[in-house]
């Protein structure tokens, strides 16, 4: 099973530190920051599963950080667990107006923060709000995404797959296929941070598809990104040999061996300006067939 990644979010020293041993001591994937604005640079880089917010922060405080958070297409369905040192009802509403997901006192009890935690991770993930591996939107939030650009006349929509990731990870194992869904999903936002808007979605539709939505006038330049940045970052995902090779020497169904080209991003692209969209299916159809035909 991947690892959860968790953000920190305290400026306190002492309790940071204390928390990121603790988690990491039960399998979690954790980051810190000290400060809001250091967060949302690091939530922007690496998606979290779950961020553990303190209110009381030296530059911006909590409550702001969660409102940009929340304001956000591509962090807006981030878990937040505020931690705080006030106990007042006001404070606690002011948190779940802006979106927050839970709100633990200190002094607190760790275990009960580790029970909170894994709770907030799991309600995301039964709800089809977030890919456990890669932390990005799925499910529900992509397809609610998608109804709500239908009407609209400026977006383009990117189906990417990654191909011959299935050959990948039966010969390298699971835990190298996640790390390479965490690859992507990492690089796609660098990318878009790079070449799109704030406004930009980048979901995980399941297994080795992703997908972005963005502008007509940002779509090609992040293709070309996409194409090019995948097929050279990749390669630090296999061992020398095969580098070298350039490609998988496996063994198929049949027990005869086949060579499988190393992995690379296929990439279809549909414009609203393409036809009048009836249904939400009708654009990741003609995306999927798009991709499938540039092959």
């Amino acid at each position: 099973m991947s690892k959860h990644r968790l953000l920190i979010v305290e400026d306190d020293f002492d309790i940071s530190n204390m928390l990121r041993i603790y988690f990491a001591g039960q399998g979690y994937e954790v980051d810190v920051a000290p400060r809001g604005s250091v967060a949302l640079e690091k939530t922007r880089q690496n998606l979290p599963h779950l961020i553990v917010l303190d209110i009381m922060l030296p530059d911006i405080d909590g409550y702001e950080v969660c409102r940009k958070l929340r304001t956000n297409t591509r962090t807006s369905h981030i878990p937040v667990i505020f931690l705080t040192q006030k106990d007042e009802r006001s404070d606690r509403l002011q948190g779940l107006e802006l979106g927050a997901d839970d709100y633990i006192t200190k002094p607190f009890d760790i275990e009960e923060l580790k029970l909170r935690v894994q709770n907030a991770i799991a309600r995301a993930e039964r709800e089809s709000l977030t890919d456990p591996r890669s932390g990005l939107p799925s499910g529900r939030l992509i397809e609610d995404h998608l109804r709500r650009i239908i009407r609209k006349d400026d977006w383009a929509l990117m189906d990417i797959r990654i191909n011959h990731f299935q050959p990948f990870g039966e010969e390298y194992g699971f835990v190298a296929a996640d790390d390479v869904l965490r690859f992507t999903a990492m690089l796609l936002n660098e990318i878009v941070d790079e070449w799109g808007t704030p406004d930009d979605f980048i979901g995980h539709a399941g297994g080795d598809n992703f997908i972005v939505i963005t502008t007509k006038d940002g779509a090609s330049e992040i293709l070309k990104a996409v194409k090019t940045r995948f097929s050279e970052e990749i390669l630090t995902h296999y061992n020398f040999m095969d580098r070298e090779q350039g490609h998988i020497a496996t063994t198929n169904a049949a027990g005869e061996q086949e060579n499988v080209p190393l992995m690379n991003a296929g990439v279809g692209i549909v414009f609203a300006s393409d036809q009048q969209f009836a249904d939400i299916r009708e654009i990741t159809e003609m995306a999927a067939e798009a991709r499938r035909s540039e092959n």
